[in-house]
């Protein structure tokens, strides 16, 4: 797809972001658990206190095909990193390298930024992207457990210190 461009993402793209978070839900088995809004990612992403960035790839004529979104997390260990959170492509496009420009921008943007590591999740049951890291070089590490408290839990939690 030599006619295709890959570009930071902008906030009137984000109606298109959703519907591929959305998309990848599906094919995620998990349609219910998308939770977030346009009005979030508005705030959350072009607010006064940005919390994430994306990178869009974009066909002639605006339509978006694919995406990765990341943010700046750190390392007690390394410092600053990136995570990519997902990396999406439309599925009729799948593995005609779209996914692979995607990820060359983040992995530009980490090294821009100086981020001494790249973090992302792959599901044990994603075959194709499991493939494709593997190709690259990355490191999936089997030695980490994933934890997460749902926003149920954290209302829920008992928490000694409070922050108002």
């Amino acid at each position: 797809m030599s006619n295709l461009t890959i570009r930071r993402g902008q906030e009137a793209d984000l109606p298109q972001v959703l519907a591929l978070i959305q998309e990848l839900a599906e094919y995620e088995r998990a349609p219910h658990e998308v939770t977030n809004t346009l009005a979030d990612m508005q705030r959350d992403g072009f607010g006064p206190e940005p919390i994430f960035k994306f990178f869009v790839a974009e066909q002639p004529g605006g339509r978006i095909i694919g995406i990765a979104l990341y943010y700046t997390a750190y390392s007690t260990w390394k410092g600053r990193m990136l995570y990519l959170e997902d990396l999406v492509v439309t599925e009729s496009l799948r593995g005609t390298g779209i996914g692979k420009r995607l990820f060359d921008a983040v992995v530009a943007e980490a090294r821009h930024t100086g981020a001494n590591r790249m973090k992302w999740q792959v599901l044990e049951w994603n075959e194709p992207a499991i493939g494709f890291y593997k190709k690259i070089g990355a490191n999936l590490d089997p030695e980490w457990h994933n934890g997460n408290l749902t926003a149920e839990q954290l209302l829920a939690y008992q928490c000694e210190v409070v922050n108002k």
